[in-house]
């Protein structure tokens, strides 16, 4: 056999194995199709016929799945926003569970409220919650947003955004302008998206009922 064509044969399944270590959904679907189609590929030329029929099978199915995550990412049926409390126990939960994924995306949020009024959104897709947003409220309409914090399997989609561009959850609670003060770790072209726009060192964003 050729030895180039082994490698490359080889390369397909790393890539298989790979994906199956990615949290991301995304980049799971993407290593994943990757290999698959290398195996497809592969096994169609030795004549592999069954793992042929597999490999083309996952590689639909990859395909099938990245066209629909991509669609619902910018969909606002699919992520809802819902307002809780600081003092939610499901909130302190979900904050606890992912205490060391949320301090090195926002180091300095501390999730137990020191005297400020604090507002909290859940990102929910289905019944599940996918992400927080918490604002200290600054008075007057102004909220500083001190967390917005998505799980990493769907960091991909920046679900995050809804809750600035759609939910109409923020005016609900009283707020008409958000403000981010961005450090390394920010996302400044996820603020962009969000409908964010720079005033001196702040992001900041106008909201509307």
């Amino acid at each position: 056999m050729n030895a180039w064509l082994e490698v490359f044969g080889w390369i397909g399944s790393i890539l298989v194995v790979v994906s199956l270590m990615q949290a991301r959904v995304a980049r799971f679907r993407w290593i994943n199709l990757a290999g698959a189609l290398a195996a497809t590929a592969y096994n169609a030329i030795v004549g592999i016929w069954p793992f042929v029929a597999m490999n083309a099978a996952i590689t639909i199915i990859d395909i099938y799945w990245l066209r629909r995550l991509y669609r619902e990412a910018d969909d606002p049926d699919v992520y809802q926003v819902i307002a809780a409390r600081p003092d939610d126990p499901y909130v302190a939960h979900l904050l606890a569970v992912h205490a060391t994924d949320i301090r090195a995306h926002e180091p300095a949020f501390d999730p137990v409220p020191r005297g400020e009024h604090r507002a909290i959104f859940l990102v929910v897709r289905g019944d599940e919650a996918v992400g927080v947003v918490a604002l200290r409220d600054e008075g007057n309409g102004t909220g500083t947003v001190e967390l917005d914090w998505v799980k990493p399997r769907f960091r991909d989609f920046t679900p995050g955004q809804f809750v600035y561009r759609d939910s109409g959850a923020l005016p609900a609670a009283g707020f008409a302008r958000v403000v981010i003060t961005p450090h390394e770790h920010t996302d400044r072209e996820y603020l962009r998206h969000a409908g964010f726009r720079t005033e001196g060192a702040s992001w900041v964003r106008e909201l509307t009922a």
